[in-house]
């Protein structure tokens, strides 16, 4: 049986009008096109791709940081493009985010107990202090920190334990979905291992929703359930965890996973180096945006932009894929 969706996008885009100078006219960038996908309750859609591929455009529109230019964003039963002011209030403490700099994150002159307890005090006015500081010492016990952790500064922790602060605070408010905007990628090694269990133990426990923002797949491949990879502002493949790690279709995509070491060095797969930079925003290729630099490119990708189609479980936008369907 299928769990509650708790988020839906449907055709989410969002443009950005930029001026190039006084006698050029305003540029349009599309930092996210048509944007199509799901997340059920205690589960984490991963979204993977290069810098500037329209991940953290993302984030910010389910965070209602911005809104959308087109398309629908639905939270629970409430559609954020069409709701007023008490809603999105209401939808806001239930949807938070967790950042990539954790020290960037918290204000190095506020002591932890009242960095954390600050959402209460804005959103819960009814809590007593007594209330708010029990609130703060027993999520610093689920994150792995001490009671007297409280009445510290952000300074006088490592990058691991700073980023578990930051965990709490967007845990305060209990949300239902947690937005994880690269949030082991400033962290050692030995550290991210550690921060990402924890994610799993929290989720588990509490049965959030994650977002999981990340542009490496290594990062992702023990936590999601189902992953977005991106490219251009657009969504290029879509897939179950397990699929994609097994069979990628679209090229990139492929790209991708050759980068990605694996455990078992007989698995490693050839790795795939892409020609070329990423392509401008503000002028993208004709056609497939990918075909610049995909080794599969042939004369139809250079004139019209695949739409994604399915394949199986898995959802691609790739000419070549649908040619190879064909012959086979």
């Amino acid at each position: 049986m299928n769990a509650p969706i708790v988020l839906e996008a449907s055709k989410l885009a969002r443009f950005y009008s930029v001026h190039r100078g006084a006698f050029k006219p305003a540029a349009t960038i599309k930092a996210l096109a048509e944007a199509s996908f799901t997340l059920e309750a205690g589960k984490t859609l991963a979204v993977v791709g290069e810098s500037g591929c329209g991940k953290s455009t993302l984030a910010r529109l389910v965070t209602m940081i911005e809104e959308p230019s087109e398309g629908r964003l639905v939270i629970g039963d409430t559609d954020i493009v069409t709701a007023d002011k008490a809603a999105l209030k209401r939808l806001r403490s239930e949807v938070q985010i967790v950042f990539q700099n954790p020290y960037g994150s918290l204000n190095p002159r506020q002591k932890i107990l009242d960095a954390l307890a600050e959402p209460l005090i804005i959103n819960r006015k009814e809590m007593s202090a007594a209330d708010r500081k029990a609130a703060v010492l027993d999520m610093l016990k689920r994150v792995g920190l001490r009671p007297e952790h409280a009445n510290r500064y952000p300074h006088m922790f490592s990058g691991g334990q700073r980023q578990r602060i930051a965990i709490a605070r967007a845990l305060m408010l209990s949300p239902k979905i947690l937005v994880l905007d690269e949030p082991v990628s400033a962290l050692d090694v030995s550290v991210q291992a550690q921060v990402l269990n924890l994610l799993v133990e929290l989720q588990e426990s509490l049965g959030l929703s994650y977002l999981f923002i990340s542009h490496g797949l290594s990062v992702v491949r023990h936590m999601a359930d189902e992953i977005l990879v991106m490219y251009l502002g657009r969504v290029v493949e879509r897939a179950p965890r397990e699929k994609l790690f097994e069979q990628p279709l679209h090229p990139y995509t492929q790209a991708l996973l050759s980068a990605t070491p694996m455990a078992d060095p007989e698995r490693q797969r050839e790795r795939i180096r892409l020609k070329g930079e990423l392509p401008s925003p503000f002028n993208p290729p004709r056609g497939c945006a990918f075909h610049p630099r995909c080794p599969l490119a042939f004369d139809k990708c250079r004139v019209d932009r695949p739409e994604l189609t399915w394949h199986g479980e898995t959802e691609v936008a790739c000419w070549a894929v649908e040619r190879d369907a064909r012959v086979a």
